[in-house]
């Protein structure tokens, strides 16, 4: 890398809270150089996650500028010698890895296994808001529950999905009609229309008991529970509403020992989902790459829409990312924030 080539990039040297001027800032870095499966992508819009927050609250101080950003969509603009996946110009999109810097950078090295062509339809901020939480819901669904990945392949089943109107949840619930399940969720009755519109045949009133709301929707057991929530706060609740060999996975870490001893006659699988674990570990990265395609054929058929509510459109910089931040660590947001548009001042390398 020469040294006179350099982007623009927005983070922080220790996590602070939200509104601290520190917590993120516009700084210069280098633009590196791609490894032999690397892409080098020229970042067109980011998407904010709940991950992205945890890990910049969490950050310890550091010398060195910390950049996050996950969901990224852009122009592959440099290959590595062993990269044939993608030719420059090629429009990707991805949801990175906890192990490398982020897409909340002008230029960031994404390895082309993880990566597909982002759907061709989409805007760059519909197609940011899909990669993480389509991971994440494919693979509790697809891999951790076992069903099967086509079109109406699971006919008969019923999912209860616990969150329903989060990120996650808006697409989980689309893939899960797709599959042929009838989708049960919980969100606030506001946010009823929201989950109809994301594939949901029986939206519930989180506030009510679920045993009692199943039960007046003439179901009394389901054959999987997604809880995309903190489970501590429904174990009780959904202990008995899963069926004999049924599945149960959640996608929040707990603070205290879960009890699930009342499921273990029951033959009830109990899993935990979290889509860094294959790129933390370098297990089967190459399947994620192979997820997204299939996300990005479904949203180009309009089986899947987009999950994107709200977009800060006039620049990837400190100031819209905090806005941005601050919508997603206030809560209760349906779908996805994202931020998109030049750098500060883009420095056109390339």
């Amino acid at each position: 890398m020469s040294d006179n080539k350099f982007m623009h990039a927005v983070g922080f040297f220790e996590g602070l809270p939200i509104d601290d001027p520190q917590s993120f800032i516009d700084e210069k870095k280098g633009i590196p150089e791609p490894n032999p499966t690397d892409v080098l992508v020229k970042v067109k819009a980011v998407s904010i996650n709940p991950v992205d927050t945890k890990l910049r609250q969490d950050a310890a101080k550091n010398n060195a500028l910390k950049v996050l950003g996950f969901d990224g969509v852009g122009e592959v603009v440099a290959k590595g010698s062993q990269a044939t996946k993608f030719k420059v110009g090629d429009r990707i999109f991805y949801a990175g890895t906890t192990t490398r810097a982020g897409s909340n950078q002008e230029f960031q090295l994404v390895d082309e296994k993880i990566a597909a062509l982002a759907p061709k339809h989409l805007s760059d901020e519909e197609a940011a808001a899909l990669p993480l939480t389509s991971l994440t819901a494919f693979e509790l669904l697809f891999e951790k529950f076992g069903l099967i990945p086509k079109e109406n392949a699971n006919q008969g089943k019923k999912i209860l999905v616990v969150n329903g109107a989060g990120g996650v949840g808006s697409i989980l619930n689309q893939l899960a009609k797709w599959a042929g399940l009838e989708v049960f969720a919980t969100a606030s009755p506001k946010n009823f229309e929201w989950l109809e519109s994301v594939g949901v045949d029986h939206p519930i009133d989180y506030h009510e008991d679920l045993k009692q709301s199943l039960h007046d929707l003439g179901t009394h057991e389901v054959d999987y529970i997604a809880v995309l929530f903190d489970i501590t706060r429904y174990l009780d609740q959904i202990k008995y509403l899963i069926k004999p060999f049924g599945h149960v996975s959640t996608i929040v870490g707990v603070h205290e020992p879960l009890d699930l001893s009342v499921w273990k006659n029951l033959s009830v699988s109990f899993d935990w989902e979290y889509m860094f674990a294959k790129t933390d570990h370098n297990y089967l990265i190459e399947t994620q790459g192979e997820t997204l395609a299939l996300i990005a054929n479904l949203a180009e058929k309009g089986v899947l829409k987009t999950t994107l509510s709200k977009v800060y459109s006039d620049g990837i910089n400190a100031k819209n990312l905090k806005l941005a931040t601050k919508d997603v660590e206030a809560g209760h947001m349906l779908g996805k924030v994202v931020v998109s548009g030049k750098f500060n001042g883009d420095i056109d390398t390339f």
